[in-house]
Parts: structure tokens; C-alpha cells; sequence
């Protein structure tokens, strides 16, 4: 007979933080890269979004290394085996690094998330099941998870699509538009000429969306 046991162990996550240029920051922009990025990825992608630079920017890379069909090696927030375990565990990163940016004196006040493809996942997890809720959600060509409830903890959202995206589909799109909309959560839509990744269009609402964060 064989018996499987899980064993917890503690290993290194990587992050990317950009301190704001700000007198007073705007708060904490937090970042999920898409399936084989980095942290690297998902910092240009926030760096890139008008009025980002009153933010301090925070970039989280994923825990499980990929290597991709070009040779390329990034990350990804999900594998297929024991999912459940991997997305409390995911959620459970995501927590111990803000705490960690809590002790050293950070981490407090206004927090945003932004997630794009694969990261979209990982955000509206992290705002659902993390310590410290967010008070607005940014998703750019990634989908709601399907298993996701009380999406009204989410706060405001942004919600990006490219016309050509054809990965986040638009029936995906518009299905994630009415749970949000039946949650009763407002909703900032941005559709804009481009695939699967951000556009022109998409950062100039992103930044507008942003702007209307800052708090006081």
C-alpha cells in the first residue's frame, strides 16, 4: 500500500518594487504577470500605464518556474495537479509578501490590484481570499476564475479586452461582465484594437481608471 503525504516546506518568492516618485504615493499598485512572464514583464506593463509613477509599483513573480517552447524560461501562478493547495498557497504568497512590505513600514493605505492573462486569476484571488482586500481591481485579457464567489469584495474593476484577443475571448468577456454587473460591482470596461496584451487605448483608460483610486 502506498500512502501520499504533502509536505510543507518554505521556499523563495521573487518580487520587483519600484518605489513611487511621488512626494505623497497614491498607495500600492500590485502586479501579476501572464502564464511564462516574469516580474520583469509585469513591472514595464505597470510602468507603462499613465500616472503610475505617483504609485509604488509592486511586481510579483510566480512560484512555479515553466520553460517555453522557445527555450525561455518565466513562471506560472497554476498547475493542473492539486489545485486547490496551489491556489491557497498562491494566496498565502501573495500575503506573506505584503506583510513582509508591512514590517519594513510599506504596504499600508490604498492597495490596487492588476493582473494580466494568467494574473487576472491570481488578482481576483488575492482580493478575494488575501489579508488585505484591495480597493479596485485592474484585469487586462484574463479571465474571472469560474469557482469565484462574493465578487462584490473585489471592489471597483477595470476590465481590458483586445478586439483580436484570442485567448480572452469576448463570450469569456461578456460573461465576466454580467457576474460582475449581477454582483452588483462597478465596472470600467475598456475595449480597444489590439490582441493579447495591452494597447494604446487600453493604458489611457487604465490611467484614468487609476486616477480615480487615490484616495483623500
Amino acid at each position: 500500500m502506498v500512502n501520499e503525504h504533502m509536505i510543507p516546506v518554505t521556499i523563495g518568492g521573487r518580487t520587483l518594487l519600484r518605489p513611487s516618485g511621488a512626494p505623497t504615493p497614491a498607495g500600492y499598485l500590485v502586479g501579476f504577470h501572464g502564464y511564462g512572464g516574469t516580474a520583469e514583464d509585469e513591472l514595464r506593463l505597470l510602468s507603462s500605464i499613465p500616472g503610475s509613477d505617483r504609485w509604488t509599483l509592486l511586481s510579483i513573480e510566480a512560484l512555479h518556474p515553466v520553460i517555453l517552447r522557445d527555450g525561455g524560461q518565466g513562471s506560472s501562478w497554476m498547475t493542473s495537479r492539486d489545485r486547490l493547495r496551489r491556489i491557497e498557497e498562491n494566496v498565502g504568497y501573495v500575503d506573506g509578501v505584503l506583510d513582509a512590505l508591512a514590517a519594513g513600514g510599506g504596504a499600508s493605505g490604498t492597495i490596487v490590484f492588476h493582473g494580466f492573462s494568467q494574473g487576472a486569476a491570481m488578482a481576483v484571488r488575492a482580493a478575494l481570499h488575501g489579508r488585505r482586500p484591495p480597493v479596485a481591481v485592474m484585469l487586462l485579457g484574463g479571465d474571472i476564475p469560474p469557482d469565484a464567489k462574493g465578487l462584490g469584495g473585489m471592489g471597483r474593476v477595470h476590465l481590458g479586452r483586445g478586439f483580436r484577443d484570442r485567448l480572452y475571448t469576448e463570450e469569456k468577456c461578456n460573461e465576466d461582465r454580467r457576474r460582475l454587473r449581477d454582483a452588483g460591482v462597478r465596472v470600467d470596461f475598456s475595449a480597444f484594437i489590439g490582441g493579447h496584451g495591452p494597447g494604446v487605448e487600453y493604458l489611457r483608460s487604465a490611467g484614468a481608471f487609476l486616477s480615480g483610486c487615490v484616495q483623500g
